[in-house]
């Protein structure tokens, strides 16, 4: 077969780096992003790494522990500050604007298509919404950027120091999310496949594989001494599937994240050229390979985004090239990058457009995140209120009980001296209420726990002062007492992953 143009540019002298204007993008989204940290306050997710962090383990039941690690360690720094929560999630948005960039360098690619890759990052919803807030999204599609670009190196190099590299860069990203596991067994099968054959009989990369195994055995460990609860937690992932469109929606919002105009075209023509290029069709079988075992598993289209810069890079690359058809010719342009901005920016919560004040009396929208940014000190001051309204007998053994994990974590985070628990999530492995305890103020839904007391007495709601419809606000807080089962019976019986 003919090598393509893009074949031959990865096997000759790749071009220079653009070093100033990637930089420059790069820069001028982490202060963007670091401009706006400090808007509104924690996400819910945020306050549950925070609150895993300060019970830190090798491992969770809903992920590994790296990023309670990191919330521990900002909390401990500057307590109580999203602003430096936050600039990990900066920093590892800055970095894949600047891995992108390399990637398109990587693929042949000029300072034009080196800055063309840099911006369908800068510009992407996916990107810029989880480089908001500190979560296992934004930093593990760092990771997948990372290690596609060793192996793209890998090809035109033959270097067996990036295997290596890709190893210690994996053993990394099993610290965020176990899902890089997918991507090197769909990735290993389409090398024996598509080629090159010659990668599976390098012991650097079965040396790699083995050190990123062994940096994950105590995370191991960990899940197999409580009964594996990753796994389930999976299946509790493609049972919510549905949130994000189900089966159908996968594709169409998994390619829209990327953005409607720049991510999108890209992202097809990239693909495209990935699989027409004999010496990297194994990439483009492993976006395809990877893509559709999320899409059968019930994962959350979000789960691709890692792959997305391998595929902008590899559009640019050849958009420099091989001049493109005239009807799409002005989408890899500088007035549609700002466009996208702009839009970006309008609708998501990296810019504050307006005070928190505009989203009262609004109606709920699930997945509006910025909203459930707002409220969580009212909340807590309602359950503290409720607390406070008890008896002093029942007050001083009761404890504080929610179905959902963001209410514990808050609750963790602004009223540390109230006992509180959560049989939610991976909040549910973080502690049992003592046998010794009483009364049960419940933030939640009641029906789980009710059989297991005499009586149950709803005693008051969550509100918040901006009256902001999110998805806390309206819960109800009831009085649960007359306690006839033991706690660690009944909380093997609701924990819910």
């Amino acid at each position: 077969m003919t090598a393509t143009a893009s074949d031959r540019a990865i096997a000759e002298d790749h071009p220079a780096f653009a070093r100033g204007p990637v930089l420059a993008v790069a820069a001028a989204v982490g202060l963007l992003l670091t401009a706006v940290s400090g808007r509104y306050g924690y996400f819910g997710d945020e306050l549950y790494f925070v609150a895993a962090g300060h019970h830190l383990a090798w491992g969770y039941a809903d992920q590994p522990p790296l990023v309670p690690l990191l919330a521990l360690v900002a909390d401990t720094v500057a307590p109580g500050s999203v602003a430096v929560l936050r600039i990990p999630a900066t920093l590892a948005t800055t970095a894949v604007v600047v891995l992108a960039a390399l990637l398109a360098r990587e693929l042949g690619g000029g300072r034009r298509a080196q800055l063309v890759a840099a911006g369908a990052v800068a510009v992407s919803p996916t990107f810029l919404g989880t480089g908001h807030l500190l979560a296992t999204s934004t930093l593990d599609p760092l990771v997948w950027t990372a290690v596609t670009l060793l192996l793209v190196r890998w090809v035109r190099t033959r270097d067996d120091r990036l295997l290596l590299a890709a190893g210690a860069v994996t053993a990394i990203g099993l610290q965020i999310k176990f899902l890089l596991v997918a991507f090197w067994a769909v990735a290993l099968v389409a090398v024996l496949i598509c080629g090159p054959r010659e990668m599976l009989r390098r012991p650097a990369l079965w040396g790699g594989g083995a050190f990123a195994v062994l940096v994950t055995l105590p995370t191991l460990a960990w899940q197999a001494q409580n009964g594996w609860p990753q796994l389930a937690f999976t299946r509790t992932v493609a049972a919510e599937s549905e949130y994000a469109g189900g089966a159908l929606g996968f594709l169409p919002v998994a390619v829209g994240l990327g953005g409607l105009l720049i991510g999108t075209v890209l992202t097809v023509h990239g693909e495209v050229a990935l699989l027409r290029a004999p010496a990297l069709r194994w990439l483009g079988v492993t976006v395809l390979g990877v893509t559709a075992l999320f899409l059968v598993t019930g994962g959350r289209p979000y789960y691709v985004a890692g792959l997305l810069p391998l595929v902008w890079a590899m559009s640019a690359s050849r958009i420099e090239t091989h001049r493109p058809a005239v009807w799409w010719r002005w989408i890899p342009t500088w007035p549609t990058y700002v466009a996208s901005a702009l839009f970006v920016l309008g609708v998501l919560n990296v810019v504050p457009v307006a005070p928190a004040e505009t989203h009262s009396d609004q109606p709920l929208v699930i997945g509006h995140f910025q909203r459930d940014e707002i409220g969580w000190p009212d909340y807590v001051a309602d359950v503290r209120a409720a607390h406070a309204a008890l008896l002093p007998d029942t007050a001083r053994t009761a404890v504080v009980v929610t179905d959902d994990y963001w209410t514990y974590a808050a609750l963790q985070h602004y009223a540390p001296d109230l006992p509180s628990y959560s049989y939610s999530r991976g909040a549910a492995y973080l502690g049992t209420p003592p046998e010794d305890s009483g009364a049960v103020l419940l933030v939640g839904d009641p029906r789980p726990l009710a059989p297991a007391f005499g009586s149950v007495t709803r005693i008051g709601t969550l509100d918040n002062e901006l009256r902001v419809n999110n998805l806390t606000r309206g819960t109800p807080i009831f009085l649960l007492q007359g306690r006839t089962v033991a706690w660690d019976l009944l909380w093997d019986r609701v924990r819910d992953l």
